[in-house]
């Protein structure tokens, strides 16, 4: 701003003044204060004016401040002040945790005008000197109350708190009227701001489901510091003082699980027995019943069009099979009709050719010759087709006896010659497959190493013996062979594999003689032997079972019952045969023994042939 000009002087601009600009400000502090109230009150304000205004207000608040007389004040121990009523030695039972930094301060003033010491010495009171006088619980109360953490900590433990929850006869009657102070209760000790009502039937899911979700996942500031038994402060060295602190921190956590679990167990009760919930429940269970029944409705409608489409292509496949086998039906009969139309005429064709034949005395002028030409006429009948039949009849009907001779003679050449083509194809197909069936016997692939027919049996056997599956299979069956083989050649996995698969390739007539052989083996080997001069009887355990000699086979069933006979009746059973034999059905005692001595001499060469190969596996 320019200085005014005095008297006698001149203002003078010398350049151009450059444009105002304008700049936006945003007021902080007690700045920010002010223009928030002139913004309300349409009106400037000073801040000078808001200062006044606040002190006024908080005069007022001080001369509105009503004190509650604690009747019990003169009576307090000074050395029992962690017991005491803080709030209600300063006249604030009513307003407690809700009590003001101002209304406390307040409070304590009034407390100490009117019961110091020196006040109370000065009216002629009798006054009980150092820390045991009444006045120290009152200064107590305010080192408490007037320290943020300290008085946290007492609210924390404030007597007059109600800590119970409700039981479940006193929910199910009125729960909204008696559950919801209790939560209201319970939400002081919350550390978000936001604390939601518990509501009423009206309210929606979302709500509902807010609700419990903040009081399951309570997150409490309340804590029991205030309840340590020990001072760490009067500890006497640091190992004392870490003591207190371990003793303190335990006590603690302790009492702080107990809170979180009576936290829990109001949340859990309440939620047993709120209507919403259940009225949720049902809802949501008529809901999924309603899906459920929707669906299976749905399903029911598709498997209906399945179905009827289904049916609808059974009608079309029934109805086009139907077509076909008509028209099928129709080129057969046609087919039929020519072919006795054919053969009909074949046998015309034939029989003009007899009959031309025969006319001409078959174009022999002996019985012999005719003979002969009779049988060769025939063999044409037989095998010329209906167009060449034809054909030669034309030819002998417009030709002379010595022309027909000629056609007729290079006819039969022409047959003979193609008789003779089929029959040297026929021997030489015979001698391809017997040449493959003498390698196949041979055993290809095993060298200069043939297959005698006990060999062949042996390796049948073994093969059954131990089936796929068994622990080095090949090895095990050659090793069985080279131990109970009479040929006195040694076999390894590689011929019995080779030999093996042969055997499967081998066609049913072979297999069939291959067995027949082994079963001719077998009757032989099991025949009996003739009693010798002297009569004597043959051993009762070897002896065979039947009168002729021949032992019909074990069944699958018959092999389970002697199986679990021998595990019913151990070796110390007395008569054990005689039972075992009464166990299974059309066989005697001698029969139940042999088996189950072939049974143990067939498992003793299968562990004899494993283990062989097992030692050779481990060199």
């Amino acid at each position: 701003m320019l200085k005014e000009a005095l008297e006698g002087q001149v203002t003078a601009v010398c350049n151009a003044i450059t444009a105002s600009v304008q700049f936006q400000v945003e007021p902080v502090g007690r700045w920010f204060e002010a223009f928030l109230k002139r913004r309300t009150r349409t009106v400037s304000a000073s801040f000078r004016e808001l200062e006044e205004e606040k002190e006024l207000s908080e005069e007022s608040e001080d001369e509105d401040l009503q004190l509650e007389e604690y009747p019990m004040l003169q009576t307090l121990d000074p050395k029992d002040w962690k017991n005491q009523d803080h709030y209600a030695v300063f006249g604030l039972g009513h307003l407690r945790y809700k009590a003001t930094q101002k209304q406390i301060k307040a409070a304590h003033k009034a407390m100490v005008l009117k019961h110091h010491p020196d006040k109370r010495k000065a009216a002629g009171e009798k006054i009980v000197e150092g820390d045991n006088d009444y006045f120290t619980c009152i200064t107590k109360a305010y080192e408490i109350l007037s320290d943020p953490v300290k008085r946290r900590a007492f609210d924390s433990v404030d007597p007059t708190f109600d800590n119970a929850v409700p039981s479940k006869s006193e929910g199910k009657e009125n729960f909204f009227k008696v559950y919801a102070p209790v939560f209201e209760r319970n939400a002081r000790w919350t550390n978000k701001k936001y604390v939601p009502n518990l509501g009423d039937m009206s309210a929606s899911f979302e709500e509902v489901d807010a609700f419990y979700s903040f009081w399951y996942n309570f997150d409490s500031w309340r804590e029991f510091s205030y309840l340590d038994e020990e001072e760490k402060e009067k500890a006497e060295c640091r190992d004392e003082r870490r003591w207190i602190e371990k003793q303190n921190r335990g006590a603690r956590a302790q009492r702080k699980k107990e809170e979180m679990n009576r936290i829990r167990t109001l949340v859990d009760t309440a939620y047993s027995f709120d209507p919403r919930i259940k009225k949720f429940k049902d809802d949501e269970k008529a809901r999924k019943e309603a899906e459920k029944k929707a669906k299976v409705d749905a399903k029911r409608k598709e498997q209906e069009e399945k179905e009827r489409a289904r049916q609808a292509e059974l009608e079309a496949a029934r109805l086009a099979k139907e077509k076909e086998e008509e028209e099928a039906k129709q080129v057969a009969m046609q087919a039929k009709k020519e072919k006795e139309i054919q053969k009909k005429a074949s046998k015309k064709e034939r029989q003009k050719l007899r009959t031309t034949c025969k006319n001409w005395n078959y174009f022999a002028d002996n019985e012999a010759e005719s003979v002969k030409m009779m049988e060769e006429v025939e063999k044409l009948c037989d095998r010329l087709e209906l167009l060449s039949m034809q054909s030669l009849n034309e030819v002998l009907a417009s030709s002379t006896k010595e022309e027909s001779k000629i056609a007729v003679e290079k006819m039969i050449q022409e047959v003979n010659a193609q008789l003779l083509k089929e029959k040297e194809e026929a021997e030489a197909r015979a001698r391809q497959s017997s040449k493959s069936s003498e390698q196949s016997s041979s055993g290809a692939g095993g060298g200069s190493k043939t297959w005698n027919e006990d060999d062949l049996q042996l390796l049948i056997k073994a093969v059954n013996l131990f089936p796929a599956g068994t622990n080095a299979r090949w090895e095990v069956i050659a090793n069985y062979m080279n131990l109970h083989s009479t040929s006195g050649i040694r076999r390894n996995a590689k011929d019995v594999i080779n030999k093996a698969k042969n055997l499967q390739k081998l066609d049913p007539i072979q297999k069939d003689e291959i067995n027949k052989k082994a079963f001719e083996k077998f009757k032989k080997e099991h025949s009996v032997v003739p009693p010798t001069v002297d009569n004597a009887v043959p051993s009762e355990r070897f002896e065979g079972s039947s009168a002729d000699g021949t032992a019909s086979p074990w069944t699958t069933e018959e092999q389970k019952l002697l199986e679990q006979a021998l595990k019913t009746f151990p070796v110390s059973t007395p008569e054990r045969w005689e039972k075992i034999a009464g166990v299974v059905p059309g066989r005697s005692k001698k029969d139940c023994m042999k088996r189950y001595k072939e049974l143990v001499e067939m498992v003793k060469a299968k562990k004899a042939a494993q283990e062989q190969v097992s030692t050779k596996s481990k060199k």
